[in-house]
């Protein structure tokens, strides 16, 4: 409900440092005057349109402080949502920040619902659709090269991308359709001309839908499961891979029973590694869902490491292995290079399994052939493609959703103009391609479309 005075919690709950309470309103000035005591300064919400002061919140039924605090003051419109905003800074602690909170809700404010702050930012605007969603994949990005990807949306080169391509469609439709209207006052540009201009637009598109996949694997990360027979070693590949201890280690075949997530940073990749039981047949009851649960990760898989071990050669369980994850992409990881050598399992027989695929030989306990493997696994993840630190990158569904049928509309209208059609026919796919790169910027969204994605955001941002 926009014109009301809303407040969360703006830092995660549990100790800290610092905890957070912000206010963002029309009625932000008056609701923390209620509760704040400035020390010195008892007109702090005058003067600069930025304010840092020091005080307490009180609770002003009872009179008992709740908490020294620093208060931050931003006058609208310089400010995150361009209201009125007001933050707390107070002691990290659950208990001190949650009264803080509770005190402003009960001075007048509102529980901001999540993600409302950045929504008013974006009513505001301050900034766009594009570069709100960007808000949250900068909080949530999982290496450097996302965070790189997610702060240039979030700086606009997106949107600068977008409305640029945007205009140039824009102002073909509006040559067209003025052609249309006042065929005696301003001749419309010619086949010809429709078609090359349509032509470049659809290229530029294209190489747009094209970084996507790039965009999303930074955004999303690449669920990637290491499949092997029984102690093969994949939880201590695992544990190398993230740098700690993540898995329990043991030469007991079959420790590994439930399926271990990790988040591990490879080459700017946010890989979501899966280590899962061995495949083999189980006896125990336990083991045997551990099995049935890796086969299952192994079919959700985008990317399948199959690790070997150098030790015993393949065998038939490793065949097994190959076999549940054909059709897939894979590297293969052939471990303990440290005790074996590399001689015990060649290329060629790996090969004879698996086709062509990527071979690495590799030692868990030792490190060797990490560099190696983690090549591999980008080569296979982007194709041998490297994106420039200026490119710009499309990282969600919906914005590669919409620049299909951008896509899509252009290719129509090419179509319209090579078959002879009307202008008023063509103008129509035109027109159709304008709204699609409009919903990216949120110049042509529905308002339901709005809420959904600031739904996914947290309270407080």
């Amino acid at each position: 409900m926009q014109g009301d005075t809303i407040a969360a919690i703006a830092t995660p709950l549990g100790e800290g440092g610092v905890g957070i309470v912000k206010v963002s309103g029309p009625d932000a000035v008056t609701i923390a005057s209620k509760v704040f005591r400035p020390k010195k300064n008892r007109k702090w919400a005058e003067g600069p349109a930025y304010r840092l002061v020091y005080g307490h919140v009180v609770d002003p039924q009872t009179g008992v402080v709740i908490d020294e605090v620093l208060l931050s003051f931003m006058r609208a419109p310089y400010s995150y949502t361009t209201e009125d905003v007001v933050e707390f800074n107070c002691h990290g602690g659950f208990v001190a920040v949650q009264q803080v909170l509770e005190v402003i809700l009960r001075a007048g404010a509102r529980l901001a619902e999540p993600g409302e702050f950045t929504q008013r930012a974006f009513l505001g605007g301050r900034i766009d659709l594009c570069q709100a969603e960007a808000v949250l994949d900068v909080i949530r990005a999982a290496t450097a090269e996302g965070l790189r990807v997610a702060q240039g949306q979030l700086g606009g080169r997106l949107t600068a991308a977008v409305r640029k391509l945007r205009q140039e469609a824009l102002e073909l439709l509006a040559a067209v359709e003025a052609g249309i209207d006042f065929p005696d006052d301003v001749p419309g540009p010619e086949p010809a001309e429709i078609a090359r201009r349509v032509e470049r637009l659809l290229k530029q598109g294209e190489v747009m839908i094209e970084n996507a996949a790039a965009g999303a694997v930074y955004r999303d990360g690449v669920v990637t499961v290491l499949a092997g027979k029984a102690n093969v070693g994949k939880s201590s590949l695992l544990n190398a891979l993230a740098g700690r201890e993540r898995a329990i280690v043991s030469a007991v075949p079959g420790t590994t029973r439930d399926i271990i997530e990790e988040v591990v940073n490879v080459k700017g990749i946010p890989l979501r590694v899966l280590d899962t039981a061995g495949i083999r047949d189980a006896v125990e009851e336990v083991e045997k869902i551990g099995v049935e649960r890796a086969r299952e990760a192994l079919g959700a898989a985008q990317l399948v490491i199959v690790v070997l071990d150098a030790v015993t050669g393949i065998t038939a369980e490793d065949v097994a292995v190959f076999a549940a994850c054909d059709g897939q992409e894979r590297v293969v990881a052939v471990n303990k290079v440290d005790v074996a050598g590399r001689e015990t399992i060649t290329r060629a027989e790996i090969e004879a399994l698996a086709g062509e695929v990527p071979v690495v030989y590799v030692s868990a306990v030792t490190g060797e052939g990490l560099t190696e493997l983690g090549d591999a696994i980008a080569g296979k993840v982007f194709g041998g493609r490297v994106l420039r630190p200026d490119e710009v990158v499309v990282s969600r569904a919906r914005h590669k959703e919409a620049l299909r049928r951008f896509v899509a509309a252009l290719r129509a209208a090419r179509d319209g103009v090579a078959g002879g059609l009307p202008e008023d026919v063509v103008s129509l796919d035109l027109r159709r391609a304008v709204d699609a790169l409009g919903e990216i910027t949120g110049e042509t969204v529905t308002e339901d479309v709005v809420e959904r994605i600031f739904r996914d955001f947290c309270v407080g941002k």
